[in-house]
């Protein structure tokens, strides 16, 4: 794959798209905390991971429509919000997730008049995950649907996934978002349901974070279903299959 540009990118907070009222991102990034643990009969520094953690910033422009920026920033929620920055919005394409505490909503007025704010969220508890994405961005459902099939790119792991969904808009009883699995895209394994792989049903606008058991087996290729009674379900899911032990 050739390089790429950041054009086309979205932000999702808590349940809505704001990629419209985003100005730029800052810092994506996360990671174990080196830990010095050089001894005194070295020549350099030796550092092991420490604690995960996980931060996304970004500048928003001042929107004071019903759900969008201003309303969603401004009320500083204490509790965890979840953001999905999305590398494009191409089905596979990848996705940075990060549940965590939105930290200021700072103004900036320019002498050129343009306004501005300043947002970073915090990771809390499961730092940041960079992940794959099983919808090409939104994906809209007016009934139960089988998405399409996404390559992991190698056979089976053996150490669980991690899936985040969001839920925009959505019309009807219940809607339950779960990932299926198959070793060859169902061309002769059939579509197995993912064990731990369902969300919970959604009834509106909402988010979701769950996780499989650490050590249970991934195929290579997985997919987003929907199950339920709805006429408009409107939703996003990524996925960060492990390729080694993972444990939060």
């Amino acid at each position: 794959m050739s390089k790429q540009s950041g054009l086309g990118d979205n932000l999702y907070v808590a349940g809505y798209d704001l990629s419209g009222d985003i100005s730029s991102l800052g810092a994506i990034g996360g990671g174990p905390a080196a830990m010095d643990v050089t001894g005194i009969d070295k020549l350099a520094f030796e550092r092991i991971g420490g604690l995960r953690d996980g931060r996304l910033e970004w500048v928003s422009f001042f929107n004071p429509a019903t759900d969008q920026a201003h309303e969603r920033f401004s009320a500083l929620p204490t509790s965890d919000v979840l953001v999905t920055y999305c590398r494009g919005t191409a089905l596979g394409s990848p996705a940075a997730n990060l549940i965590g505490k939105q930290i200021d909503y700072s103004a900036t007025r320019s002498d050129d008049g343009a306004l501005t704010f300043a947002v970073q969220a915090q990771a809390n508890g499961y730092g940041l995950e960079w992940c794959t994405q099983l919808t090409a961005g939104k994906r809209t459902d007016s009934t139960a649907t089988d998405g399409t099939g996404v390559d992991f790119g190698t056979g089976s792991t053996s150490f669980g996934l991690q899936a985040y969904l969001h839920v925009f808009a959505f019309t009807g009883t219940s809607v339950t978002v779960k990932l299926q699995e198959s070793s060859d895209n169902g061309a002769g394994d059939a579509w197995a349901d993912v064990t731990g792989g369902g969300f919970t049903a959604a009834t509106g606008v909402t988010t979701q974070r769950i996780e499989t058991a650490r050590d249970q087996t991934v195929e290579r290729y997985l997919r987003a279903v929907t199950t339920g009674t709805f006429s408009n379900a409107v939703f996003a899911v990524s996925v960060c299959r492990n390729d080694t032990s993972t444990v939060f």
